[in-house]
C-alpha cells in the first residue's frame, strides 16, 4: 500500500526527515507504526506517546488504512 508520511517536531528528528512515500503491506495504523519502526530504528520504542493522523483526522490503532492515504506522525507538545 502506498502511504506519504508526514514526520513532526522530535518525530522528524528521530527518523532524519520531514516526509516520505512509502510502499508497506500495512493494514492498520498499529501495523503502520510497527513498520515504521523497523524502516527508522531510530522510532524503535518511542511510538507510544505519539498520535498518528489519518487524512488529517486523529486516528486509533485499529483504524484501517487505504491507499493514498496522508499519515502525520505527531508527537506529544509541552509549552508554557
Amino acid at each position: 500500500m502506498r502511504l506519504k508520511i508526514l514526520y513532526f517536531a522530535a518525530v522528524r528528528d528521530l527518523v532524519g526527515l520531514a516526509e516520505e512515500e512509502v510502499d508497506l503491506p500495512v493494514a492498520t495504523v498499529a501495523e503502520l507504526g510497527r513498520a515504521l519502526s523497523a524502516r527508522h530504528p531510530g522510532l524503535a520504542g518511542r511510538l507510544k506517546p505519539v498520535r498518528f493522523a489519518r487524512n488529517a483526522a486523529f486516528a486509533e490503532p485499529a483504524d484501517a488504512l487505504a491507499e493514498g492515504d496522508e499519515i502525520a506522525l505527531i508527537p506529544p507538545v509541552a509549552g508554557g
